[in-house]
């Protein structure tokens, strides 16, 4: 198992069709961080996002044995790519699905409100994530989409714009907007 955790993704690709199971869990563990975030951030449910995870890392397996994952795709990006569609297969379903609401009769779903501006100003770095990560959920789709895979899964705007079926100005452009709506939310919660 020491040996194979230093290999390449194509390379241990190679050993996962040949069916060897260490392979594929050095692989997934190697990327878990990335999927999960991708996941947490697009449907914002921890829950949720743990569900994904877990139904991404079995559809990944599956496609990979099956001769259906192509050597010329980078493998993360076409991992995320698998983790990015069953967000939206999830979101998409969830308009469609029954309202959950608690004994009180609230939706479930407005009390997990991201940004409070009544909050203290943040004092130490993970307050200071946390108040991003908070804001970068108040994004539009197309834009937290964006900022996520480029600020946590750490793909190109080439990389992000294949995975969107954008081109690379659009996925620059909602880049610029995206960092636009982060920087004059942040100025305002200062300013309260």
């Amino acid at each position: 198992m020491q040996a194979i955790t230093h290999l390449s993704d194509a390379a241990l690709i190679q050993l996962v069709e040949q069916h060897h199971e260490d392979a594929m869990s050095v692989l997934l563990h190697r990327h878990k961080n990335r999927f999960y975030t991708t996941a947490i951030l697009l449907v914002k449910d921890r829950y949720l996002a743990e569900d994904i995870f877990q139904e991404a890392c079995i559809k990944i397996i599956r496609s990979v044995r099956d001769g259906k994952y192509k050597h010329h795709d980078k493998f993360l990006a076409w991992a995320l790519r698998i983790t990015r569609n069953l967000c939206y297969d999830h979101l998409r379903a969830a308009k469609r699905g029954p309202k959950i609401t608690m004994p009180d009769g609230q939706d479930i779903f407005a009390t997990l409100v991201f940004a409070n501006h009544e909050e203290p100003l943040p004092t130490s770095v993970e307050d200071r994530e946390e108040r991003l990560r908070r804001l970068i959920q108040q994004l539009p789709a197309e834009q937290r989409e964006v900022v996520v895979l480029r600020m946590y899964a750490d793909l190109s705007f080439k990389e992000i714009a294949d995975l969107t079926n954008v081109s690379i100005n659009t996925a620059l452009g909602r880049m610029r907007y995206a960092l636009l709506n982060l920087k004059k939310w942040s100025q305002s919660l200062e300013t309260v």
